[in-house]
């Protein structure tokens, strides 16, 4: 019974949170792949790009909920959620057209685009404070969990509960459903071959007659989505505030590199790998050791939550030391 009580807790505070976390980053650094694979450069106005579908989310959310629409257990804003996609993508399309194709014709250094998306991340980022201010937004409703801890416990007797929000079941679900599409649409059809033989041999690609202006567009476009995705996601599960999306550009882009930038099956697992990381290391482990019977002082706290990011830039520090091509390097689309 102690060791299911030691089970309950740690999936209540680290599994559980550790998988959404996890399906969060995973979808962020897809988006990162998706154009470091296609344009080659890290792309660091990409959490910005999460923000601002996720804020087109809100105010569609908020007009939806003013209307009385809603989807009774579930979040509103997945009815907004469209509308944040093909905002963001007509907000990346604009920025390629009147940004980064100048460069891609001066077929300039990985090095230029770079410094070219972080002028991109402050203009975003100026944009979406003035449009939604800096302060968090909550726009999460429905029903708020799918197993509530007491509820746990009269089922199964345990001292120790269970939650699971609606937003991490949702989080779950739509992470496996998205990745399965990804995977099926880069294999399967002709536009994602397309994209994997132009990453591949960009050359060889335009010999074959591979159009690389509407292999960009679709790059953006499904960078768009997954990035608004993941930013709502994200926001649901937590809150809404413009400053947060900066912070987890750490995270998203550890989980890329340590996955192997330019492989998608990378990016899944290197946003597992931090995700668990971040929380496994701020994770007050005495009560668990309580159950299993050893009795310890103080929390048993590697860190505080405080410098969960600190987790992600060592990680990430320490792949580039000893394996900088990530994980899975050289599987690429």
């Amino acid at each position: 019974m102690e060791t299911l009580n030691a089970l309950a807790l740690l999936g209540n505070f680290l599994i559980v949170p550790g998988i959404t976390y996890g399906c969060q980053l995973a979808l962020g650094a897809l988006g990162i792949t998706l154009i470091y694979g296609i344009l080659r450069f890290s792309n660091f106005a990409h959490g910005e790009t999460m923000a601002f579908g996720t804020m087109v989310v809100i105010l569609v959310t908020w007009g939806l909920q003013g209307m009385g629409v809603s989807l009774g257990p579930l979040p509103t804003a997945l009815l907004a959620l469209p509308f944040g996609i093909a905002a963001s993508v007509a907000l990346l399309l604009l920025t390629d057209r009147y940004v980064y194709k100048f460069y891609r014709t001066q077929r300039s250094t990985p090095v230029i685009y770079l410094i070219a998306s972080i002028g991109v991340m402050f203009l975003y980022n100026g944009l979406i404070r003035f449009i939604i201010g800096p302060n968090d937004q909550q726009f999460s409703d429905g029903s708020r969990f799918i197993i509530k801890a007491r509820e746990f416990k009269q089922m199964t007797g345990l001292d120790e509960g269970l939650a699971i929000k609606t937003t991490q079941g949702i989080t779950l679900v739509v992470t496996v459903v998205l990745v399965i599409a990804l995977f099926w649409f880069l294999s399967r059809t002709r536009a994602g071959k397309s994209m994997r033989a132009y990453s591949d041999n960009e050359d060889l690609a335009l010999l074959s007659g591979i159009d690389p202006d509407r292999v960009v567009m679709i790059a953006w476009c499904l960078t768009a989505a997954l990035a608004t995705i993941a930013g709502t996601l994200y926001g649901l599960d937590k809150s809404f505030k413009p400053f947060t999306y900066l912070q987890i550009l750490l995270p998203i882009f550890a989980a890329a590199i340590v996955g192997g930038l330019g492989s998608p099956v990378g990016a899944i697992a290197g946003g597992f790998v931090i995700a668990f990381s971040e929380v496994a290391v701020t994770f007050a482990y005495r009560k668990v050791f309580g159950y299993m019977g050893y009795e310890v002082d103080g929390l048993m706290q590697l860190l505080s939550t405080d410098y969960k990011f600190a987790v992600s830039f060592a990680i990430l520090v320490i792949v580039l030391l000893v394996k900088p091509t990530g994980l899975f390097a050289g599987k690429s689309f």
